[in-house]
Formats: structure tokens, sequence, C-alpha cells
């Protein structure tokens, strides 16, 4: 085979979503969920500020930290919101629906961060909750938010599981595409450049991994609205 179909080959292996990176030894840029997402709400949930749990493709896109060794496909997935005018919200967790691959998990923990919006991508962070370990219901994470409020405006948020590729616990985590969508579609990001895919910055979703997900990420904010 010369360098050219070589070259080739891997470019098409990349657009069609890195299918045998797992068996060479590297992650992939998504998993199949196979059975529906089990949103397990806290007891004290509050009002549902957002909702996109419909539909989707059953596609988890990866958001995930790994490793050292592997920390060039570190990859985070955002989708935005709208705090309509006139009104503040005061976050009180999140319900992220996500689907393990390669392994089953658990995450050791789960990263979240609220983003400003910068002309329809994530901009300054307004707020970050690292290493937080909410509950996981097979890959569906129940968040607690502590003290978030947020005036009117769009908003970007981000659920990055941390989870090691190998090793115990092992494997990845996606966070699942849903039908419904926000102002603007899903955006990605991997600023290793590890996926060989380019959107070293927050991209849109679709077109860095376009492999039939809907546009908006599955998931529930919920608190208070006044």
């Amino acid at each position: 085979m010369n360098k050219i179909v070589v070259l080739a080959a891997a470019a098409m292996l990349a657009a069609t979503g890195g299918i045998a990176s797992a068996a060479e030894g590297r992650p992939d840029l998504l998993g199949r969920s196979t059975h529906p997402a089990n949103i397990v709400h806290p007891k004290k949930k509050g009002a549902t500020l957002v909702d996109q749990t419909s539909g989707g493709a059953g596609i988890g896109i990866v958001s995930q930290t790994f490793q050292s060794s592997f920390s060039i496909y570190d990859a985070a997935d955002a989708d935005a919101f709208v705090v309509p005018t006139g009104k503040t919200w005061t976050v009180t967790s999140i319900v992220a629906a996500g689907t393990y691959f390669n392994g089953s998990g658990p995450a050791t923990s789960e990263d979240v961060t609220f983003y400003a919006d910068k002309k329809g991508v994530p901009g300054a962070v307004v707020k970050a909750f690292p290493s937080v370990k909410g509950k996981d219901s097979a890959g569906t994470f129940t968040i607690a938010i502590p003290k978030l409020k947020l005036k009117a405006g769009t908003y970007w948020v981000s659920v990055v599981a941390n989870l090691s590729f190998g090793g115990s616990p092992s494997g990845e985590w996606g966070w699942n595409d849903a039908t419904d969508t926000g102002p603007h579609q899903a955006d990605w990001e991997n600023p290793g450049g590890g996926f060989g895919i380019g959107c070293t910055t927050w991209t849109a979703e679709a077109t860095c991994i376009p492999d039939g997900q809907a546009n908006g990420k599955d998931y529930e904010l919920l608190g208070k609205s006044k």
C-alpha cells in the first residue's frame, strides 16, 4: 500500500469517529448507547430550568479527562442555554445523561463548568466545579451545584468525566446527544489534538464529529427562577 493510500485511509478513519482506535490502544471519539438514559432526579430537585432530554440518536460524544499519559485526548463537550430577560436563576443541580464505552467506568469524579457566551461559543468561565462526585446511574450523572446564580443572558455548561483509559476503573464517557437544542448547537474541543481532527478550540460538535448525532446535549438544569 503506497503512502497516499495509507494517509487517505487514516483520514477516513478519523472522519468516521475513530472506529478502530480502541483496538489500536487509544480512545474513541464516540460510543453508542444500548439502553435509554436513566434520569435520576435529586430528592429536592427544584424547578426544571432547562430540559433537553428528548430524542437523540443514542450517541455519546467523548467528554473526558484521561490520565496524564493520554492527556492529548482530553476533550470537552458543552451546550448553551438562555436565562430569560428579567429573570435570575439559582442553579442547584444538573442531570447529564451519558454513555460508558470501551470499559464500564465508573468515573472517579466530574468537572462541571459554566461559561459566558462569546459570539456563539463558550467564553469566560463564570463558575467551575472541578472534581465533584455526582450520583452515577450507568453513566447518567446527577450533580449538585452549590451557590450558582445566573442573571439574564446566554451561557454554556460543560460536563467532563474524570476517568482513566485502561486500568481499573477504566473506559470512556460520552455525553449523549438530544433532539432538543438551545440557542446554539453543542460545541466540542480537543485542545491536545490527539484525535487528529482539529477542533482544538470550541467548534460545533457536528462539524468535528459528523456521525448522525443531533445538535443538543441530553441534560436538565434544576433550581429556582425569580
